[in-house]
């Protein structure tokens, strides 16, 4: 079998390390917001390139945060509008209701899967005030342009950079081009905790105060409570375990571009279409991290089980797009043609930092052996 990702063999690798930093942080008996998160949060932010970083429970909490504490700062109020790609995940959207905002969601750029620049100017309206930059799959957005736009228009940006772990353009990484970043430390990402961790980058310090004491049931001080906040801290133990592995991170990224890097060499299968084709924004290789490798096939269904049937395991990034789940039951009926074609299509196949080169070469020799069913 090969698996789409082996986490149990990836962390085997630095194994002592993570047990030393466990053993460290048992042995220190202080568990809670202590020297471990510190020494985290400043490695990342330098890491990132940005001023602040702020440890908390899980991506959908920085999401959720760094929108609350903009409301709390007077940037934001209810009902204000948030650009949002209608084919991400649905966490980006749960943050945006949960803050009761509007999500206006846009189709994205048909090649990179991220938002699309005309789309998103063309959704602006009076009650816009943010745009959330969703770096999919592991590429950043057209950050620039991007930028540039919020600028003209007055918008808040908030990168959702929890696919993005180091990716890059003109040097200036994810979670260091918006106001603020949110990230995921979910265990599958690039830079994955045992369990679930999440952090928020800014350079702005009155929103990095703001958060930092949202979520700390709303206090800045023990016992004064500025906010109704919430408990949402990135423990200490997660916090060391990052940090060992924040070391190894650039060391996998590319270990992971020279898998994208065969399979976009040799998978030749005309009915599938691979990643970064001609046309991408992309303007090199740094700014995509190849969280996953995603491919569209208009046989997705039949290839994958094709797949499986030779130990091949495979994912869909993801099958129900967030304006046809029922969470959203009001939105059932809008129609959004381009999000709703790459659900149907999009197949993640084996991506990891340890899979050799025979693996790689089983996928793809079984990829272009594919019998297609028209």
């Amino acid at each position: 079998m090969i698996s789409f990702l082996d986490l149990k063999k990836i962390n085997a690798k630095i194994r002592e390390e993570l047990i030393e930093s466990c053993t460290r942080v048992i042995d220190s008996g202080w568990y809670i917001a202590g020297n471990e998160l510190s020494d985290f949060e400043k490695k990342f932010a330098e890491y990132t390139g940005s001023r602040h970083c702020i440890g908390v429970a899980n991506g959908l909490d920085a999401l959720n945060l760094t929108l609350r504490a903009w409301k709390e700062m007077g940037r934001l109020k209810e009902r204000d509008e948030v650009i949002v790609p209608a084919n991400t995940y649905i966490a980006s959207i749960l943050a945006i209701t949960e803050n009761r905002l509007v999500p206006i969601l846009v189709e994205p750029d048909p090649i990179t899967y991220n938002l699309d620049i005309p789309n998103v100017e063309a959704a602006i309206t009076r009650k816009t005030r943010v745009i959330m930059a969703v770096h999919l799959y592991g590429q950043l957005c057209e950050m620039p342009a991007m930028m540039a736009l919020a600028k003209r228009n007055r918008l808040l940006v908030l990168e959702d950079s929890a696919q993005a772990h180091g990716a890059s353009i003109d040097n200036r990484r994810a979670g260091n081009w918006g106001d603020a970043s949110g990230f995921s430390f979910y265990p599958g990402k690039n830079l994955g905790a045992l369990g679930d961790a999440g952090a928020i980058t800014t350079n702005d310090g009155e929103l990095a105060d703001t958060i930092r004491a949202l979520r700390n049931y709303g206090s800045h001080e023990k016992y004064k409570n500025l906010y109704q906040g919430v408990n949402s801290r990135l423990d200490e133990l997660q916090a060391a375990m990052l940090s060992v592995k924040l070391k190894f991170l650039d060391e996998q990224t590319k270990q992971r571009r020279n898998v994208a890097q065969m399979y976009l060499d040799g998978i030749t299968h005309p009915s599938v279409t691979l990643p970064l084709t001609v046309g991408t924004c992309a303007r090199t290789l740094e700014s995509h991290v190849w969280h996953v490798f995603v491919i569209r096939c208009k046989q997705r269904d039949e290839l994958q089980q094709y797949l499986a049937e030779q130990g091949i395991q495979t994912i869909i990034h993801y099958p129900v797009p967030v304006h046809r789940q029922q969470a959203y039951k009001d939105w059932n009926y809008e129609s959004y043609p381009l999000t709703e074609t790459i659900h149907q299509q999009v197949l993640s196949l084996p991506m990891s930092p340890v899979m050799s080169t025979q693996d790689v070469e089983a996928v793809i020799m079984a990829i272009n052996n594919f019998t297609c069913k028209e």
